[in-house]
């Protein structure tokens, strides 16, 4: 206990001169051993549970975080681990003396972290602290003032200090990113769900930003980047934005770089201003189709990449995969309807690394998709950025490869379903006027010219998917609205009379003219993909009280398309007589045949359901 006390002394007394001398009241921080006195203090306090020992400290760390917070702008010593140990005591003890911690909380995320987010050992220390604090207030204080305790840290991290913390990430890479995992499902609530998505695809582009600003200034430590747009003489920025404009650098400037005409220039362009930010103003316009992007954008890529952009190429695919399963379980329709445009708008438009685009694409397409699937009538509701994708077709590989999805979901939905009738006929016009600009020479020669990239049998290829999911998508919307039917009955002949060059195209048309003769069996294979209140079952199964009749299959449209002609109804009397002699024919006809797609049979209840695959 003597030890204790006398242990106690010493750290109280170096707290009291650091809050009383007057030789470091414009840096606490300088003295090593302020920190050490700190924790020792709050360890004392936690152990001994004595709210007079709280109250005879508290003055004192209070005055002392005040000072250093005033310090930072001049202070050559790093503040961030004072502050946190400073951080750590009110939140342990704010109800105790009555301290509210939400402007501490904020004035640290503002003045310090801000200005050492690169620091190594700060980030570390400030992802820690989050990660214990997060937990500590959900589950320790779940009725003391929940306004500023319960909600304190998720407000703080959700509505204000994102972008704060992805640059914190970006800058310290993959050693932290499994800290950073732990932290970041808190950066998420409907204030900053969809403004996180555009910095989250952007974090290469981040890092391009923050390397450029520190060849051009220095360690980043210790500068407040975000604090440039109010800055008299910015140079950081001048030299980021010349560099992006002109190709120039800071060393071409001569002297009279700090010109009003720079000034200028900075000021106006909002690029780098918006990617540097430390905090969320809300979904903020992305000049992805600026002059300042392209041109930073084309120098990145003709550039080798640095270690630190490497890791961030590797990390971004995983923090969308995190971002994306936590919008699956929170299920919150109308932010993730919102998201799909913004998903489609930054498909094609990506930091120019192959690997990269191909891991994002892919995460931005399935989730698009398993949104549809989960939510139908979002095809209806975002019929307008849907076609206005599908007129993009053929603006590049990335928006081809979009609108084919785009065509399968159109196809696969309904266009959103029967009680949208007039949005899928909207939807359908679009796939008509993109399969007749197909079929005209006029739009293949265009095509020609604008899918540039890439050898000319990739380019034909991606053409030939394209106009088959073009024309499925409209056998399929017609079957899920009759009335759509002549019209597209009209578009497929065009297409099977044009013999087009892949004969898969113009082969495929005509098989589904053939189907849609007879109607049954059309709407198992092409109607809709869940039971209705019009069809009550899933296509490719049948009624089991009419089992002795009738049988349903789905067969592949490879295996039609090899006979010459148009598909027979022989070829489907199978399905009326249900006999164990079906499995041996069809499996026969499919052993003869490798390019098929599917099959899925459905049995009496008493026999086996194969999957042939």
């Amino acid at each position: 206990m003597a030890e204790r006390d006398k242990e106690w002394d010493l750290h109280f007394r170096t707290l009291s001169s650091m809050a009383r001398d007057s030789n470091f009241a414009s840096d606490p921080a300088s003295d090593p051993s302020l920190l050490n006195s700190v924790k020792k203090l709050h360890e004392l306090c936690k152990a001994e549970n004595s709210e007079d020992l709280i109250a005879r400290v508290y003055p004192q760390l209070n005055k002392i975080f005040q000072r250093s917070v005033a310090s930072i702008s001049q202070s050559r010593t790093s503040n961030g681990l004072l502050l946190l140990a400073i951080l750590q005591f009110f939140l342990d003890f704010g109800e105790v003396v009555l301290h509210d911690a939400d402007p501490s909380l904020s004035t640290f995320f503002r003045f310090c972290l801000s200005r050492e987010f690169a620091d190594a050992v700060v980030a570390e220390v400030t992802l820690e602290f989050l990660n214990l604090n997060k937990r500590k207030l959900l589950t320790s204080f779940p009725t003391l003032l929940p306004q500023e305790l319960v909600l304190l840290l998720i407000f703080v991290l959700h509505l204000q200090f994102f972008p704060l913390m992805l640059k914190l990430i970006a800058w310290n890479g993959e050693k932290l990113e499994k800290l950073f995992l732990t932290v970041f499902p808190s950066l998420m609530s409907p204030g900053s769900f969809l403004p996180l998505f555009p910095s989250l695809v952007d974090l290469p582009i981040l890092v391009v930003a923050l390397e450029k600003v520190e060849r051009s200034s220095g360690s980043l430590i210790g500068s407040s980047i975000a604090s440039l747009q109010k800055s008299a003489a910015p140079e950081m920025l001048l030299a980021l934005m010349d560099e992006a404009y002109t190709g120039s650098t800071i060393g071409d400037e001569g002297p009279d770089f700090e010109s009003e005409d720079s000034n200028t220039m900075a000021v106006a362009d909002p690029l780098f201003l918006e990617l540097l930010k430390d905090e969320n103003d809300g979904l903020a316009e992305r000049h992805s189709t600026s002059p300042a992007m392209a041109a930073a954008l084309q120098v990145a890529a003709s550039t080798p990449h640095s270690d630190r952009l490497k890791q961030t190429l590797r990390m971004t695919p995983r923090l969308l995969d995190v971002y994306f399963s936590i919008a699956v379980r929170d299920d919150n329709n109308s932010l993730i309807c919102a998201l799909i445009p913004l998903l489609m708008a930054r498909n094609s438009n990506l930091f120019p690394d192959k690997m990269f685009s191909y891991e994002v694409q892919k995460r931005l397409l399935e989730f698009m998709l398993a949104a549809f699937q989960r939510s139908p009538d979002f095809v209806a509701l975002l019929k307008k950025p849907i076609i206005d994708r599908l007129g993009e077709a053929y603006d590049g590989p990335a928006k081809t490869e979009l609108a084919l999805q785009l065509c399968w979901a159109i196809g696969e939905h309904g266009g959103g379903g029967e009680s949208h009738k007039d949005a899928a006929r909207e939807l359908f016009e679009s796939l008509e006027l993109l399969l007749y600009e197909n079929l005209s020479s006029s739009r293949l020669g265009l095509m020609e010219s604008t899918l540039s990239s890439g050898s000319s049998a990739s380019r034909k290829s991606l053409q030939s998917r394209l106009l088959c999911f073009v024309v499925t998508a409209i056998a399929k919307l017609a079957t899920h609205h009759r009335d759509l039917l002549p019209r597209a009955r009209v578009s497929l002949a065009k297409v099977a009379r044009s013999r087009i060059s892949d004969a898969r195209v113009w082969r495929r048309a005509r098989d589904y003219l053939g189907l849609m003769n007879e109607p049954a069996i059309c709407l198992s294979i092409l109607g809709p993909s869940r039971p209705s209140h019009r069809y009550m079952q899933n296509p490719g199964t049948v009624n089991w009280n009419e089992g002795a009749t009738k049988m349903v299959v789905d067969i592949p449209f490879y295996i039609l398309g090899e006979q010459e002609g148009k598909p027979s109804l022989s070829r489907f009397f199978l399905l009326r007589y249900p006999s164990k002699k079906i499995i041996e024919i069809l499996c026969q006809e499919v052993s003869h045949h490798h390019s098929f797609l599917w099959m899925y049979l459905h049995y009496s209840e008493s026999w086996s359901k194969p999957h042939i695959t």
